[in-house]
């Protein structure tokens, strides 16, 4: 037993001897461990893209749109008697013949009864109106009102049953990049649907900041106009009116009334005869980076206030010459087609909320819309309504005033003894009470007539001028 304890304790020994022997001249030294920040070019986070793609989730649905559209979108034909040679003796001698002529376009039913919203450069001039439905029923049609500052016009047929028809959409919550689609009778191709999405809004072709157009580019051909421009729920956003091409034809862009103006003039045309305007009353243009910086302002965006119309809303609500008006109720006011586009969807006597930013700060200001009070009449200028004291120098309760005159015809009306301040009385036979009555006499003038125009001059006399 003793042997046994002796060799155990010998081995324990020597693996001891052993191992202090390797760590003392064997085992080389270890550096000391440091913690090392190590930089990468590689992003911590990683973005992915998580969309399922499901093209048939993401394809727009047209079909309920276009089958909601198409029977209620209806051919026009526009039969108009012009004069010109026949032939060419008929050019030589300087003679002419009546024929007719037939231009043909689209239109909207809008009510089951047979109203029709079309374009006025559609119908103008018509001597007869035919109107085709899409099931191929033709009906005559009667002009009910026109409008010729936004092309929009108001026909009825006479139908045994109700019509289908298309409700006027918010053409204001209309989005740029929506799709729609554009509905109408090209080059004679009846109920013809084309597919686009809205490119812009607040369009203003003529450069005179009288328009307000939805610009999209769905294909729109001549034989569109007056045609449906409708969302993908099918509701009317929009009346096809112009192209954007150098031969005539699609080539990128057409352009479509808003269908909150478009309802705004049919309801006046249906109520009223007329359009029934009323005006903020102010004067100024829209903001960019180089008139910001003539200003002195940091503001881009907006419509700066350089003048306020006497006897107007805006002057009565507090509204002053260096306001920058930023909104109108909800509407942003980045150029003057916004404001005068969301302006033309009111009426007189209506109250708008003007945002605005004076000294900095930003106000709220509410106006009353007003009649407008001017009108320019050409070759004359501008006309004014006059007031009641005005009238009562000449001993007359009726007549309008000469404000300003055109600068290309101020000496021939000097030279006639008219001045600033004379009263103009009557057009073609008509009495003049306000502006409005001077609109109303230009636009039911017969076609190429002359206006004959009523004046009282310095001397007090009236005199008729052929203008």
């Amino acid at each position: 037993m003793k042997k046994i304890l002796t060799l155990v304790s010998v081995s324990v020994l020597g693996g001891l001897i052993t191992l202090g022997g390797y760590k003392l001249f064997i085992e080389e030294e270890q550096p000391e461990q440091l913690a090392v920040e190590q930089v990468s070019d590689l992003p911590i986070y990683v973005p992915t893209n998580t969309t399922i793609n499901n093209t048939a989730a993401l394809t727009p649905n047209f079909v309920d749109a276009a089958e909601k559209s198409l029977d209620a979108v209806v051919h026009v034909k526009n039969t108009a008697i012009v004069s010109a040679p026949a032939t060419m003796s008929d050019y030589f001698f300087g003679r002419t013949q009546p024929r007719a002529q037939v231009g043909t376009g689209s239109g909207v039913i809008i009510s089951p009864t047979g109203y029709i919203v079309t374009n006025n450069h559609v119908i103008q001039n018509a001597n007869e109106i035919s109107i085709t439905l899409n099931n191929n029923k033709t009906y005559m049609a009667e002009l009910v009102g026109t409008d010729e500052a936004t092309d929009i016009a108001l026909i009825k047929i006479e139908a045994d049953e109700d019509l289908p028809f298309l409700a006027f959409g918010d053409s204001d919550n209309a989005k740029i990049g929506e799709w729609v689609l554009a509905v109408g009778n090209p080059f004679n191709l009846n109920s013809t649907v084309t597919a686009g999405i809205i490119s812009a809004k607040s369009r203003d072709l003529s450069g005179q900041n009288t328009q307000s157009f939805i610009q999209t580019d769905a294909a729109v051909n001549p034989g569109n106009s007056g045609g449906a421009l409708v969302n993908t729920n099918g509701d009317l956003i929009g009346i096809n009116t112009a192209i954007s091409s150098r031969d005539g034809s699609y080539i990128g862009y057409s352009f479509a009334v808003p269908s909150n103006i478009a309802r705004k003039i049919v309801n006046d045309i249906m109520e009223y005869g007329n359009v029934q305007n009323g005006i903020l009353g102010v004067v100024g243009g829209a903001l960019n980076s180089k008139a910001a910086e003539e200003l002195g302002t940091n503001i881009t965006e907006g419509f700066y206030v350089s003048d306020v119309t006497e006897d107007t809303g805006s002057e009565k609500a507090g509204i002053k010459p260096g306001d920058i008006i930023k909104k109108i109720d909800n509407v942003e006011i980045n150029k003057f087609s916004d404001l005068s586009g969301y302006l033309k969807t009111k009426s007189p006597n209506d109250v708008v909320n003007v945002t605005l930013i004076r000294d900095g700060n930003e106000e709220i200001v509410p106006v009353t819309l007003l009649r407008p009070s001017t009108t320019i009449l050409q070759p004359i200028g501008y006309l004014k309504n006059a007031s009641k004291e005005e009238l009562k120098k000449f001993d007359i309760d009726y007549g309008v005033k000469i404000s300003e005159f055109n600068d290309n015809y101020k000496s021939d009306w000097y030279n006639a003894g008219v001045e600033e301040g004379s009263i103009v009385t009557k057009i073609n036979g008509k009495k003049l009470y306000s502006v409005d009555d001077v609109q109303t006499a230009v636009k039911t003038r017969g076609y190429n007539k002359p206006l004959l125009v009523e004046v009282i001059n310095k001397n007090g006399e009236k005199v008729i001028y052929r203008l």
